[in-house]
């Protein structure tokens, strides 16, 4: 009689969603008697592997990423290629700078030592001049050696010069530069241009390109035209001659 209710109270057990012929599978258990968990199910043991997968990229992401980074490269290489031509230009700038500092500088050093030789060649084309006065005036030949002499001096002065690349400014006659002649004054002349340099009072010297010293001249200005009045008085004056000097081959005929 006990052995009944108990197996009704097994099958009573059983769960709500299951039917009673239903059984359910016995927890598994380990050696030391404790339960196994339950198998997961193989829905359950795809998915966390198809979370952790990256996703490969389709062909036409591929070939966008594949142009940028050509993009990036075609744009790097211009950059360089333009700090190139940058740095080319740079260096080759700095090294005219140099050689024009350069150049300057030997300039400036021979400067210095020039212009004071310059007075010494006015004092001996001075007295080249007055002595050549003196013998002119006075007929006599004893100054001649002399002014040989000082001419020779001038000849080696002036090849000294030239081997340091300095030159005399040509300024007589030619059209007044200010950027290598020094006005003194001006006088009248209708023989010369206007404007032109008539006397060169002191040379001028240019070493290489840059003036030495400028020449001190006298420019040419054109003289004043004559006022109208007097020009009809003149004018009236000369009239006024004319029948006198045509009277006077007249009466001297009429006399003959």
């Amino acid at each position: 009689m006990s052995d009944h209710p108990t197996s009704d109270a097994s099958a009573q057990g059983a769960g709500p969603g299951q039917a009673p012929g239903d059984e359910t599978q016995p927890a598994q258990t380990t050696q030391g008697g404790a339960e196994a968990p339950a198998s997961a199910s193989p829905a359950g043991q795809a998915e966390p592997a198809a979370s952790s997968s990256p996703a490969t990229p389709t062909p036409e992401e591929r070939i966008a990423q594949l142009e940028a980074e050509k993009a990036q490269l075609a744009r790097e290489k211009q950059d360089n290629w333009d700090r190139l031509l940058r740095t080319t230009a740079d260096l080759d700038n700095l090294r005219k700078r140099s050689r024009r500092e350069l150049d300057d500088a030997r300039t400036e050093a021979r400067t210095k030592v020039l212009r004071e030789m310059l007075p010494v060649m006015d004092n001996l084309e001075r007295a080249v001049e007055h002595a050549q006065s003196e013998t002119t005036g006075s007929g006599g030949s004893g100054a001649a050696s002399v002014i040989e002499g000082v001419k020779l001096v001038l000849r080696q002065f002036a090849q000294a010069l030239e081997r340091c690349d300095v030159v005399a400014v040509d300024a007589v006659g030619k059209p007044f530069d200010p950027n290598q002649h020094e006005a003194i004054s001006q006088v009248e002349s209708a023989e010369h241009a206007p404007g032109s340099v008539v006397q060169a009072l002191q040379k001028g010297y240019t070493i290489g390109n840059r003036l030495l010293r400028p020449a001190l001249v006298v420019v040419a200005k054109a003289p004043p035209e004559p006022a109208p009045g007097s020009a009809g008085t003149n004018g009236s004056g000369s009239h006024g001659d004319e029948p006198a000097n045509g009277a006077g081959p007249g009466s001297s005929s009429g006399e003959a």
